[in-house]
């Protein structure tokens, strides 16, 4: 069975596009089955393969989440990270772990997607001339089994 429905595939990717709408920033979704080691470490390596890295004002923010294994993290680039409180981050995981341990996996991701959205309009506003700089899909990084997801 998917992980995601269709119509959660998109209510995602909807979210993602409404909260980048506002600002500059980009947000991106990086989907695993398993992850054998420390989350915040994986997401790390993936926000440097996805370019997330390669913003213009590195204000990119990557979640990830490895639903088998219950573990997940968020991830800001340079510019992001410096803007935003202390705690943001962990408050962000708070608001979203409620949904997860439901079973919930996409609304958790869209509480998600939205606390960063607004962090990034606050602090990196949309601009005339921004442009989409990395994609709004949900990336299963195991792509074989994506349809087992």
């Amino acid at each position: 069975m998917a992980l995601f429905t269709e119509q959660e595939q998109e209510q995602i990717t909807a979210a993602i596009a409404e909260a980048e709408k506002l600002t500059s920033g980009e947000i991106r979704i990086a989907i695993d089955k398993l992850c054998p080691g420390d989350a915040y470490e994986k997401a790390t390596s993936y926000f440097f393969k996805l370019n997330m890295d390669k913003t213009k004002q590195r204000n990119g923010v990557l979640i990830y989440l490895a639903h088998v294994d219950h573990k997940f993290a968020i991830i800001g680039d340079r510019g992001i990270d410096r803007a935003v409180p202390r705690d943001f981050w962990e408050t962000a995981q708070i608001a979203m772990k409620a949904h997860f341990a439901s079973g919930n996996f996409a609304l958790g991701l869209i509480a998600g997607i939205h606390l960063a959205g607004e962090k990034l309009a606050m602090f990196f506003p949309f601009e005339g001339g921004d442009i989409n700089e990395l994609p709004n899909d949900i990336v299963f990084l195991d792509q074989e089994n994506k349809d087992k997801q």
